[in-house]
């Protein structure tokens, strides 16, 4: 556990909601860079920003082709940085891919990224997490509603709100396949969930989200004032959201795959102490320990 004050408790013995007391876009308005003013302020608003498409085709069908490989290779598979769908017992998520591969590893450093991340958090970045993910049609599984901090802020020990992520679309996002759901606004408010952590829980929550799950009373409360907006787009659209979003995604039982690159930045003035409700830290492919920036 760690010493620093808390100001977003959680795993406690009840569900409590706490205003949120970070800024969202931490950078000046006049900070330069790709994202312009007004859509940095539906960012601040929603705590999101689609965008219709940040990589070109070519670009679409090259990272495709290398999430293939990798969900191909015995070894990768074998690699405790891979998560197999409990049902089909396919490779649902791979785990540190700008490390595992030098084509990801360009798109992190792409300045349309990174820079869209350092221009919302106002400071250099380096990745938290990164991972693609692969929801194959016919049954693959969604993931239930949650904040990616709640979870940052007690298992890997992220001690403030000053971290994005962006979700880029390698396959077509339609409204049947399983897309990411964001209950805009819901960034505002930081919800404690009740619970205490598991030993090793992240074996059991990259399949299915366990602690860290909010009530039905709290999501049926936030989406009666936020409501829900699903995202949809061609291959080669991104949308970038706050960590403390309320998301989710449904499953895919259409015929249409939906594979995606995730890629998480952090502030290198906020980097992660020890867990604030957990007994041990996550492994580092989840939950990155080295603060280097991405240069």
């Amino acid at each position: 556990m760690t010493t620093l004050t808390d100001l977003y408790p959680t795993r406690g013995t009840t569900e409590v909601a706490v205003p949120r007391q970070d800024p969202v876009v931490w950078g000046a308005p006049d900070t330069p860079g790709p994202i312009p003013t007004a859509d940095l302020q539906a960012y601040e608003r929603d705590g999101f920003l689609a965008i219709e498409q940040l990589i070109g085709d070519d670009e679409v069908a090259l990272y495709r082709a290398e999430l293939e490989r990798l969900v191909g290779d015995p070894a990768i598979r074998a690699d405790e940085r891979s998560i197999v769908e409990p049902k089909s017992q396919e490779i649902r998520s791979v785990f540190e891919v700008h490390r595992i591969s030098e084509v990801f590893a360009r798109l992190v450093r792409d300045e349309r990224v990174v820079g869209r991340a350092r221009q919302i958090l106002g400071s250099d970045v380096y990745v938290h997490q990164s991972r693609i993910n692969v929801k194959p049609g016919f049954g693959a599984s969604g993931f239930y509603w949650h904040s990616d901090f709640e979870t940052w802020h007690a298992e890997d020990g992220l001690p403030n709100m000053r971290t994005v992520s962006v979700s880029i679309a390698l396959t077509e996002n339609h409204d049947t396949n399983g897309g990411l759901m964001i209950m805009p606004g819901s960034h505002k408010t930081f919800l404690g969930c009740a619970g205490a952590t598991p030993t090793d829980n992240y074996k059991k929550s990259l399949q299915m989200q366990d602690a860290g799950t909010p009530s039905d009373e709290a999501l049926t409360a936030m989406a009666a004032e936020y409501g829900i907006k699903l995202f949809t787009g061609r291959a080669g659209s991104a949308t970038w959201f706050d960590c403390n979003c309320m998301h989710g995604s449904g499953d895919n039982i259409t015929p249409f795959p939906r594979s995606n690159v995730f890629i998480v930045f952090n502030s290198v003035e906020n980097t992660a102490v020890e867990p604030f409700a957990a007994p041990v830290r996550r492994p580092e492919f989840i939950g990155a320990r080295d603060f280097t920036p991405v240069r």
